[in-house]
């Protein structure tokens, strides 16, 4: 990783930092309310995982836990691990309060074997807005397969490249229809932001405002996982959303989002099981 992408990913560690208090606070994540880890997966993540009891499972960029917990619940011994500070300690009151037992580690995602003592894992899960943050998959794929034992799987439940690229809401002066606004793939300079406010509602977001993402398109995950050593075992795309990322999405029996009846299906979340 360059001296670049290092900044620009303690850059993104800060904008974390500063988004954790808004999130906390958001209608988005329902802290207030009861809380309900399992709203943030689609059934074919738990069919895909299979029974996580007496499992070591260990969720990568896990921000404030809020599906952390749910693997913890199905009986697996659990670890969460976030670059940020102040997302890890929330995460842990989160936890603490649902009488979750789960452990949180603060760490660069690239240091993690460091950072878990060389601690081998059953199961890791990562997704739903993670893998953006990463400028090299090829690397990150590399330490997944040291953090895995033998026979260990990664599940990766991510927002499909072609959502990122259709892009969250119109420029001015164009209408609602999905434009491609973004690139697909992957390869170019990290996409920078400066964004005020966050994909939460709530209060603009104080200090660090800047943030970095890289694209990465389907072919450039697999191709990390395969040359790690991983062998794919189950590719899924689902055209559902557990947010209404467009206004004209339409609730699900699921209690999910997808486009309405009439508009082109299209994938906006892939399920992808790999194994070591």
């Amino acid at each position: 990783m360059t001296d670049e992408h290092e900044r620009m990913m303690r850059a993104n560690q800060a904008n974390w930092d500063a988004r954790t208090p808004v999130h906390l606070a958001s209608r988005f994540y329902g802290l207030g309310e009861k809380l309900d880890p399992a709203r943030w997966f689609a059934a074919f993540e738990w069919e895909d995982l299979g029974d996580l009891a007496g499992l070591d499972v260990l969720h990568l960029q896990c921000h404030l836990g809020t599906e952390t917990i749910a693997f913890a619940e199905r009986g697996a011994r659990t670890v969460g691990l976030d670059i940020s500070e102040a997302s890890v300690a929330a995460a842990a009151g989160i936890a603490a309060r649902a009488g979750a037992d789960v452990t949180y580690v603060r760490a660069n995602v690239y240091d993690a074997v460091e950072a878990l003592d060389g601690r081998r894992f059953d199961v890791i899960y990562t997704g739903k807005g993670a893998l953006c943050y990463l400028p090299d998959l090829h690397r990150w794929a590399t330490v997944v397969a040291q953090l895995l034992r033998p026979g260990g799987r990664l599940y990766i439940a991510e927002f499909h490249p072609l959502l990122n690229a259709l892009g969250p809401k119109p420029a001015e002066g164009e209408g609602t229809e999905l434009l491609l606004r973004h690139d697909y793939l992957g390869g170019r300079d990290a996409v920078h932001r400066n964004a005020t406010y966050t994909y939460t509602d709530g209060p603009a977001v104080e200090g660090a405002t800047d943030s970095y993402e890289w694209m990465h398109g389907m072919d450039e995950v697999i191709n990390a996982l395969t040359t790690a050593g991983l062998g794919i075992r189950r590719l899924r795309e689902s055209d559902e959303l557990p947010w209404p990322r467009w206004p004209q999405m339409v609730r699900t029996p699921s209690g999910w989002w997808r486009l309405p009846e009439g508009e082109p299906r299209i994938p906006l979340l892939y399920g992808l099981l790999a194994s070591r």
